[in-house]
This record gives structure tokens, sequence and C-alpha cells, in this order.
């Protein structure tokens, strides 16, 4: 079965993890049928072996990581790829692809036209 499992970089600042919890509540509404994680880089208990153990005892076999970071920096290229190799020899069977960061992309230039225009 696949899973999802958004990736944040996680905060001391409580909000934060509010708007990402926001913004999967919506994501859900969206996407049927799909186990569904979050997890964060730091700062936060639900990190990327919490997550990755979640959609496993979910049944999860093929884990579909998506970044809700903008740049592909040393997080994306390094960092995130080795807890997630280290986190997998506990779940050898266990199969994980990494998605794309927002990046560029038309509809974030909206968002950024209708901040500045709000």
């Amino acid at each position: 079965m696949k899973g999802v499992l958004i990736l944040a970089h996680g905060s001391r600042i409580k909000e934060t993890k509010d708007t990402i919890n926001e913004v999967v509540a919506m994501v859900r509404e969206k996407i049927d049928n799909c186990p569904l994680e979050i997890a964060y880089m730091e700062f936060c208990e639900e990190n990327i072996p919490h997550g990755i153990k979640a959609l496993v005892e979910k049944g999860v076999d093929e884990i579909k990581v998506v970044p809700y970071f903008l740049f592909a920096g040393i997080h994306i290229k390094e960092d995130i790829p080795n807890e997630i190799g280290e986190c997998l020899k506990d779940y050898p069977n266990v199969k994980v692809e990494m998605g794309n960061t927002l990046g560029v992309d038309e509809r974030l230039a909206d968002i950024l036209v209708d901040r500045i225009r709000g």
C-alpha cells in the first residue's frame, strides 16, 4: 500500500505546527484513501522515523516523501535522504521515493501577487 509523508522543517514556535496541520488537513480532503503523516526535520517529536513508523504500522510499504520546502538545499539533498536511509534499515521491505520541493511554480507566484495586492 502507498502512503505519503509530508515533511516540514519544524520550529519551536507552536503556530508553525498549526499552519502545517491546517495545510495537511486541506490535502487530506483532496486525497482519498491514502495514509498520510506529517514529519519534521527539527524541534518536533514527530520526526522522520516517527512518520515512517506510523505509516508502516498502517500497512504502508511504499512511501512518497513530499517536502514542504521551497528550495532544494542541504536538507533536501543530504540531510533528509541520509536520515531516511538510516531509518529504512529497520524497514528493509519499505520503498521510499522523494518528491520535489515546492520550487518554481506559477501557483506560488499567484499567491505572492495575492499577498501584494491584499
